[in-house]
């Protein structure tokens, strides 16, 4: 069972309680020319729990490791959607950073490779990273689709690799065995954000849109189950799209009270952009995905309507944390650095306990069971986490903060 707890201070959680007792009164207002009703406010939560026995980066300070083992990352680094890799790999970089600091005698290298979140892209970064023989685990790659493509490559050298975001539940079914999940996958988050649009947003009419990735393919069908009747009309859109005028006239004919976008967001940031433009009154709610503060710098004010749904914990309210990464990237954590600081602290882990071949570390992780930062890692033998859960997130005065788990 997950341990990880979200507290919220019993002032905010009389704030969400009478936010409910009042939504509960008040009548649908959806179905306007122009679609839907303003955004729904839920308030913000302001901390998390750690557990207290959660494991760090520095271990005890006394490990000793032979010279030159390395952990990869593979993912992007650049690409329009660049930043959710970015978020990861500096979170890796604070976690080996804090290893080494605290380690004399294991100092363990970091590479990177870039994919540029292109599957077509990132089998040549994953063949050159499997091939360098110094590296014994990689925490990558951040998206379903190049995940995907090169899962083989990498179930053929053996070596084992830890997504902190890759959300496609088929990643699993592929008979992979160094293949693990660092989060919920999206038959977890779709149900989830399913049950946030129509019991905590009070929408009656949900308009789906999803993009052609795999990742949004992926979560746009297990969100449309999950919104059974409640769903009035789905779209698709694809990668590298700059005009929605087509879906959006769809969207207003339909007057929805919500609409929700799966996929990244390269495209949902300029796609909510222009549904707004159009007089679009609505909630926006996106995914993962979609969370990232590159979101609101390419939507502007129109980002003001936007929601998010997130297998992700709120690294920023862990306080020790947040500084540490700030230091380190002049920035706050942004979606995933925590997943990539928690799935680095695995790995070395298990280089402290001297798992120090690709085999040994592989067969650590998959027996691993402890808490990190962010939640419980224990892993089935298909690679996913046991009881993950999801969180929900709100654009307030132009960021993106966090109100609480949804599911």
């Amino acid at each position: 069972m997950l341990r990880k707890k979200v507290i919220i201070g019993a002032a905010v959680a009389a704030s969400v309680a009478l936010f409910l007792a009042g939504c509960a009164n008040q009548p649908s207002t959806g179905g306007s020319s122009n679609g839907g009703s303003s955004k729904v406010d839920i308030p913000a939560i302001t901390s998390v729990d750690v557990p207290k026995d959660a494991v760090l980066p520095a271990g005890d300070g006394k490990a000793t490791c032979p010279a030159g083992l390395t952990i990869g990352y593979v993912g992007a680094e650049t690409g329009p959607n660049a930043q959710l890799g970015i978020n990861i790999y500096n979170g890796i970089q604070l976690a080996i950073n804090q290893h080494n600091e605290a380690n004399k005698g294991c100092q363990v290298g970091f590479k990177k490779f870039d994919t540029e979140g292109d599957p077509n892209k990132a089998t040549g970064p994953v063949t050159q990273a499997v091939n360098e023989s110094d590296i014994v685990g990689v925490v990558g790659l951040p998206f379903s689709g190049e995940s995907k493509a090169t899962g083989n490559i990498f179930e053929q050298q053996g070596l084992v690799h830890i997504t902190p975001s890759a959300t496609n539940p088929g990643l699993t079914q592929n008979g992979w065995k160094t293949f693990f999940r660092g989060l919920g996958n999206d038959a977890v988050q779709g149900p989830a954000a399913a049950k946030f649009l129509t019991d905590k947003l009070k929408a009656k009419k949900v308009y789906l849109v999803q993009d052609d990735s795999d990742y949004g393919i992926g979560l746009g069908t297990q969100t449309s189950k999950a919104l059974g009747d409640a769903l009035v009309g789905t779209d698709k859109v694809t990668t590298g799209q700059k005009d929605f005028s087509a879906t959006i006239s769809k969207i207003i004919n339909a007057k929805p009270d919500a609409v929700y976008y799966a996929g990244y967001y390269a495209e949902g940031a300029p796609f909510d952009q222009q549904l707004v433009n159009k007089g679009y009154k609505g909630t926006f709610v996106g995914p993962d995905g979609v969370k990232d503060d590159q979101f609101i710098k390419l939507a502007g004010d129109a980002s003001g309507n936007a929601y998010f749904t997130c297998p992700c914990i709120p690294g920023e309210l862990i306080p020790d944390f947040e500084s540490a990464y700030k230091k380190l990237a002049n920035a706050e954590p942004g979606t995933y650095s925590i997943e990539g600081y928690d799935a680095t602290t695995v790995l070395l882990a298990g280089i402290d306990k001297g798992k120090t071949t690709r085999a040994d570390l592989l067969s650590w992780v998959k027996d691993y069971d402890a808490d990190g930062l962010s939640k419980h890692y224990k892993w089935d033998s298909t690679g996913e986490l046991q009881a993950p859960a999801v969180y929900g997130y709100k654009v307030e005065n132009g960021k993106i903060v966090p109100i609480g788990t949804i599911g």
